[in-house]
């Protein structure tokens, strides 16, 4: 034979089973870091609509009160309406109450409002003009704080 020659094997195309077991590991460990991030940063974005609603529809309670002689929107328990040539677009819904419109209106108490935990999405009192989200859940990014208290 001839010496120095080596014989070529076909090499054979593919990832080895420790090739596979290591990629998979490593997706494993990413996704245990992602995930978690993921998800707070979706409950701080829920947390920041929930936030930008209210604001919106208080400064438009602000408003029609001023434009009104000091008499606050919503004595006939349509607030929206009141305050529609206030607002660009549809009244604000819920973000932290499924996306809700509705309102639970207070007329006979001048005591601070918390949640009545209705399905609707607002609370309003209209002896006030005080507008809180109608739930007592916790935030996501900060439990020491109720939706209701913001």
């Amino acid at each position: 034979g001839v010496r120095g020659q080596h014989i070529m094997r076909p090499r054979k195309n593919g990832f080895t089973l420790v090739e596979l077991i290591v990629v998979i590991m490593i997706l494993g460990i990413l996704a245990t870091i992602a995930v978690p991030r993921f998800l707070e940063t979706s409950g701080r974005a829920l947390d920041n609509a929930t936030r930008s609603s209210l604001a919106v529809v208080r400064n438009a309670i602000e408003l029609y009160t001023a434009d009104h002689n000091g008499a606050l929107p919503g004595q006939s328990n349509d607030l929206p309406g009141d305050l529609a040539n206030y607002l660009r677009g549809d009244f604000p819904a819920s973000a932290a109450k499924s996306n809700d419109r509705g309102i639970s209106y207070y007329s006979d108490d001048a005591a601070a409002l918390s949640a009545d935990e209705t399905t609707n999405g607002w609370v309003y009192s209209t002896v006030t003009g005080e507008f809180i989200v109608n739930s007592g859940a916790a935030l996501s990014s900060d439990s020491s704080v109720t939706y209701d208290q913001l």
